[in-house]
């Protein structure tokens, strides 16, 4: 997540010409966006007490983000290409999606982003990669492939972009089609072999599919009125063939249920883990958060049955404050 203030490579920058809207005056509406976070946050150590990325200006006048970059944050600023430097404020957070809403606390003047179809996206269809910065830091790319992701941090979802060549400003920057409709937003960059053992990176995009039906309330209360997933406080991992547990939150509910990094995760509730996205479903299946979760995990030669007792991944999270 961390950024250098280097140009993309100019043979990888994106050609005004190619595209049907005016290209730099859309750009105007991708923010650069920092965050500062409590050093005693619960997030502080994982993804850092500074934190910078983009914000994409939509319908509301608010900024469209990625979570991770404005979670438990105590001040947010946002800076314009004309370098006018707004302060914000982190509106919504949605952990299901990974998107992050940011209500401007002034005036920022900025052109406002439509939505395309990402459902319609094909893999092989050129787009736009566009971090804060105008055209010197927007990227012509294509969508690799699309497909669900699982993160470590107990996250799934169904249907994510992946983007090639990869933006180096990956954080909330926006990937656009040649009509300037916004289909998603930078979250990871990732590594991936092909079939000659070389290397590629990719970017992954969280699609817009997944905001527009909970937008609307996310912008009017800050959340979503859904019953919260019990979340464990596990950090898990593919290795080889098995799922692996990588790290535990201090005082969650793995940890207090016996949980230790290097166990491999066999069964959750007596179904067979195969990997990190069954883990995570199978964990949502036990209900709400609350519910009791039974974990089998195996360590050295034997197996444990451990009962970890889930919570609300919000009760752990400092709640934003408005300035």
């Amino acid at each position: 997540m961390a950024k250098t203030e280097r140009d993309i490579p100019s043979n990888l920058q994106p050609r005004p010409s190619d595209y049907r809207f005016d290209l730099e005056a859309a750009l105007r509406g991708i923010v650069a966006l920092r965050a500062n976070v409590p050093s005693d946050a619960f997030t502080a150590e994982a993804l850092g007490t500074e934190r910078a990325g983009s914000g994409i200006a939509i319908a509301g006048g608010l900024v469209l983000t990625m979570g991770y970059l404005i979670m438990e944050s105590d001040s947010i600023w946002l800076s314009t290409m004309e370098g006018n430097v707004v302060a914000g404020h982190a509106l919504a957070v949605d952990y299901e999606t990974g998107f992050g809403l940011v209500q401007p606390l002034g005036r920022l003047d900025l052109p406002e982003f439509e939505f395309g179809d990402s459902n319609a996206v094909q893999v092989g269809q050129s787009a736009l990669l566009a971090a804060a910065g105008g055209r010197h830091r927007a990227i012509e790319t294509k969508v690799a492939g699309r497909q669900e992701f699982a993160g470590y941090w107990e996250y799934l979802i169904e249907d994510a972009l992946f983007t090639a060549p990869a933006h180096p400003f990956w954080g909330g920057a926006g990937l656009l089609d040649k009509d300037g409709k916004l289909l998603g937003v930078g979250s990871l960059i990732l590594q991936q072999g092909d079939a000659r053992g070389r290397r590629m990176d990719l970017n992954m995009v969280v699609p817009t599919s997944l905001l527009t039906p909970v937008l609307d309330e996310l912008s009017r209360t800050g959340r979503i009125n859904r019953p919260a997933r019990p979340w464990l406080g596990l950090f898990a991992m593919e290795n080889e063939d098995a799922v692996m547990v990588g790290g535990v939150a201090d005082d969650g509910p793995a940890d207090r249920a016996g949980v230790h990094p290097g166990d491999r995760v066999v069964a959750v509730d007596g179904e067979e883990i195969a990997d990190l996205a069954s883990l995570w479903r199978r964990v949502w299946a036990a209900g709400t958060a609350g519910a009791r979760v039974r974990l089998t995990v195996g360590r050295d030669d034997e197996l444990l049955h451990l009962t970890l007792i889930s919570v609300d991944r919000a009760s752990v999270l400092r709640s934003p404050r408005l300035h």
